[in-house]
């Protein structure tokens, strides 16, 4: 197939990549939105806390903007998946799992993360109907209710003041050592959380609507939601192939304008993020594509001059 030349590829096609490629569009430069159409958020019902959009579902959402892109002659989608990039800035290729071949100047990653497996029996069964991540999504749709919170450590340090803005009604289950020090502990106390380190045995529920969390130990906890940490992984492994640097947590680093470390290569989104949000994520693929583009103009004006 003859490979198509394009300014910008940009890998992944959430609300980082979609609205990266709007901007794209507006500025005349031709664009390749290749993604292969499995997101991360395909489980929830609703996207929330997106100005316009609160409530919309993520097909829904999709769906609206690929048509407002469509307005946009440059912009391609492409239904398929970025396997391998060789190349330099300015001149890289990108071959995809389907054998299509597209040359481009430059390569934004607006890949997202993805879920490893839900090892807790029951999860993946409410996992986006009354099992959920983030309370910024979906803590309204759960306040003042009765929830589990499945987290530990320092990353339950955080997260148990943060969810006691949306109810005060939550018990912890640490599905194993809580990695508590005896100070932190007390804190719980003084809050009047139960606090459990046994392991999970199953998580009950009924047309994805948790109703119980049972422990090893025999304890049962009834509940009406789940709050949890994810194990997670980028969605493509392709920026560490490439030689891209990762931080600590598995995403990518990237300056303050979603420069990573290769020139010519951004990353934008849940990927270059600890802010998971379909807001955030579109916030920065669009601040991103104006760096990008300002770049290329630059690149042509001094090759004219």
């Amino acid at each position: 197939m003859e490979k198509q030349l394009f300014d910008v590829a940009i890998i992944g096609g959430g609300p980082a990549g979609l609205n990266a490629a709007l901007v794209f569009g507006r500025a005349r430069k031709k664009v390749a939105v290749i993604d292969e159409g499995r997101p991360r958020n395909a489980v929830t019902r609703e996207i929330h806390g997106f100005l316009t959009r609160d409530g919309i579902s993520p097909n829904e959402f999709r769906r609206i903007a690929k048509e407002e892109i469509r307005a946009y002659p440059a912009v391609s989608f492409v239904a398929d998946t970025a396997v391998t990039i060789v190349g330099t800035d300015g001149q890289f290729q990108i071959e995809t799992e389907q054998g299509q071949t597209f040359a481009s100047k430059k390569i934004l990653f607006t890949i997202g993360m993805k879920d490893q497996p839900l090892n807790i029996p029951g999860l993946a069964e409410v996992y986006g109907k009354s099992a959920f991540v983030c309370p910024y999504c979906d803590g309204w749709e759960l306040r003042d209710q009765p929830l589990v919170i499945i987290n530990r450590g320092s990353e339950l340090m955080h997260f148990a003041p943060l969810i006691s803005g949306w109810t005060n009604r939550f018990t912890v289950c640490t599905n194993g050592p809580d990695e508590l020090t005896d100070a932190e502990r007390e804190e719980f106390q003084w809050n009047h959380v139960p606090l459990f380190d046994s392991p999970i045995r199953h998580i009950n529920s009924s047309d994805g609507i948790v109703q119980q969390v049972v422990l090893e130990d025999e304890t049962i906890v009834p509940c009406k939601g789940i709050f949890f940490k994810p194990d997670l992984v980028t969605g493509s492994d392709l920026p560490q192939t490439i030689g891209c640097e990762m931080t600590e947590w598995g995403a990518i680093v990237v300056d303050e304008f979603g420069k990573m470390n290769i020139p010519g290569v951004y990353s934008a989104g849940d990927s270059a993020s600890r802010m998971h949000q379909a807001i955030a994520a579109a916030s920065m693929g669009a601040f991103a594509a104006a760096v990008i583009n300002n770049e290329l103009n630059a690149e042509a004006w001094r090759k004219n001059g």
